[in-house]
């Protein structure tokens, strides 16, 4: 049993009502709760008094917290936490919404990223927070790999897929390129393909050099070398974050240190750093997870609250997430079933086209 599960358990009815309502009047208004308010809202008539006793003991218990003096009170992010972990009710998803986020579907274009921007920014829309999709890597067999040549300083590596799907990397190649060493180096991996992914053909591309030194030319092997580490970095960099609805982050106008606290959210996004980390989030736990405050590890100067989730293929692989930021006075009961929804919007979407 948790800490907070063990809190719930020892409070009264009473107590536990009060800080339900502190809690839910927060989420939904975002300002402090005080205890006038809440005589009008609770099922158990009592003082106003009373109530602010029980506040106290809240606040005592690191629940909740005065942030003006006379002021009412707000939860803190263990208060939340414990409201997440033992109270939250979640709703079920909205037709509305479900309606907005299969619509994306149904929009002409068959490109995968293209689909998941537009999923992206449906599921920002509908949560008005920013959305973050995390788009999997391409891991369909290799057909043909090719290099060309833009200039002394400038090349492009262009690698077709067997699935027809079709990417390329623009990099600097290594001083002295020639278009023979080029024709080499592209030859020289078209020999390994064989069917193999990108993930594989890695791996064998050094292992090869290393044993065939003396039957590629230097220039050939430099070339190889720094087009598939360019290739290999850019695969794996924040391009693979897809990040949609930042501007829903200013709707209402804040105190200066809730608009810093935005300004180092952006900071974060805008850089989209740590994608990685974003994934092992959704891969460390089944369904949707909610990160509060600075449990979020990747965003937690800014203390945003982060609802994630991963997808799946058609083999039941976690390859992407999808997931929701804001700050930690989200609508948590209403978010959480949007982006599992979501995330086995996407999941189906993959396994259809793979």
């Amino acid at each position: 049993m948790t800490e907070g599960n063990r809190l719930l358990e020892e409070m009264n009815d009473r107590s536990r009502e009060v800080f339900r309502r502190v809690v839910e009047s927060y989420l939904e208004t975002g300002e402090p709760v005080g205890s006038r308010t809440l005589t009008r809202s609770l099922s158990e008539k009592v003082s106003a008094a009373t109530i602010r006793n029980v506040m106290q003991d809240l606040e005592y218990l690191g629940l909740l917290d005065s942030p003006h003096v006379s002021a009412g009170r707000v939860p803190t992010q263990v208060g939340l936490r414990m409201f997440v972990d033992g109270l939250l009710e979640v709703r079920d998803l909205d037709t509305s919404d479900r309606m907005a986020l299969e619509a994306t579907t149904t929009q002409g274009g068959d490109d995968m990223g293209g689909l998941l921007d537009r999923v992206g920014a449906a599921l920002s829309g509908v949560t008005h927070g920013a959305s973050l999709v995390l788009t999997p890597k391409h891991e369909a067999p290799v057909k043909h790999i090719e290099f060309v040549s833009l200039g002394h300083d400038r090349a492009l590596v262009v690698l077709v897929f067997g699935d027809g799907h079709v990417e390329n990397r623009l990099f600097r190649p290594p001083a002295g390129q020639t278009p023979s060493s080029m024709r080499e180096a592209a030859n020289f991996l078209n020999a390994l393909i064989e069917g193999k992914t990108l993930s594989e053909l890695r791996g064998e591309i050094s292992r090869q050099i290393a044993t065939r030194r003396r039957e590629i030319d230097t220039l050939a092997a430099e070339l190889i070398e720094t087009g598939m580490a360019a290739w290999e970095k850019d695969a794996d960099n924040s391009a693979r974050l897809i990040v949609r609805g930042t501007s829903n982050l200013l709707g209402q106008e804040g105190e200066a240190e809730e608009l810093d606290r935005i300004r180092s959210l952006f900071d974060d996004l805008e850089r989209k750093r740590d994608i990685a980390e974003f994934l092992q989030l959704a891969e460390t736990g089944d369904g949707v997870r909610i990160f509060i405050g600075s449990e979020n590890k990747l965003f937690s100067l800014s203390g945003s609250s982060l609802v994630v989730s991963p997808y799946m293929n058609a083999d039941r692989k976690i390859i992407g997430a999808v997931g929701v930021i804001g700050p930690t006075r989200l609508n948590y009961g209403r978010i959480v079933p949007i982006v599992d929804y979501t995330a086995q919007l996407v999941g189906r979407l993959i396994a259809e086209r793979s």
